[in-house]
């Protein structure tokens, strides 16, 4: 005969209700009673859907989109750690409204398929600067920080850039149309 002691059955002698009707289950099913094989195969079902649950449960998400609608910049290397969270978690992102400054590395750091861009979309560039926290509120082009920018940039946002004159102090915007979808491909209709 099997024997399935738990702690407490070794200790007092007596088994927990809910632990007795198992070992009674078991050493019935083993031994080929009929009356206990019902409940037994029950347990199995249910021991089957919860581990179907925790695994459905466990598996990952789908992927969700990151909507960027009013993004004037800011700090590159926030924009950076930004991007690559979203490039990492497999997000869709959907530039929806304007896309200033720092945000454009986005273009860099997403790969360009996980991009589109709706009709109200903008992207503006435009030569990186110093924090004016540190030069006294002036404006102070940092013209590596400009060359980091560019590094990033895909080819058609580069060739854009370039026939626009390069990156400058001035904003330089692109718009819905055949020059932004040059860069973008546009969003599909359901976005």
């Amino acid at each position: 005969m099997v024997q399935n002691l738990t702690k407490c059955q070794e200790t007092t002698g007596k088994t927990r209700p809910k632990f007795r009707r198992l070992i009674v289950a078991h050493i019935s099913m083993l031994s080929g009673d009929s009356r206990y094989r019902a409940g037994y195969r029950g347990i199995l079902v249910l021991r089957l859907l919860v581990s179907a649950l925790l695994v459905l449960a466990s598996a990952p998400a789908q992927a969700a989109d990151y909507r960027i609608t009013r993004d004037f910049g800011g700090l590159v290397d926030q924009y950076k750690a930004k991007y690559t969270q979203i490039r990492d978690r497999g997000e869709r992102v959907i530039i929806d409204g304007i896309c200033n400054s720092a945000c454009t590395l986005v273009l860099g750091i997403v790969p360009l398929n996980k991009i589109c861009v709706t009709p109200k979309a903008s992207l503006g560039f435009h030569a990186a600067y110093y924090d004016k926290a540190y030069t006294f509120g002036m404006k102070v082009t940092s013209y590596t920080g400009t060359a980091d920018l560019m590094s990033y940039y895909p080819s058609p946002v580069k060739e854009w850039i370039s026939r626009k004159g390069g990156l400058t102090p001035e904003m330089k915007r692109v718009r819905n149309g055949p020059d932004l979808w040059a860069m973008i491909d546009p969003c599909p209709d359901e976005f």
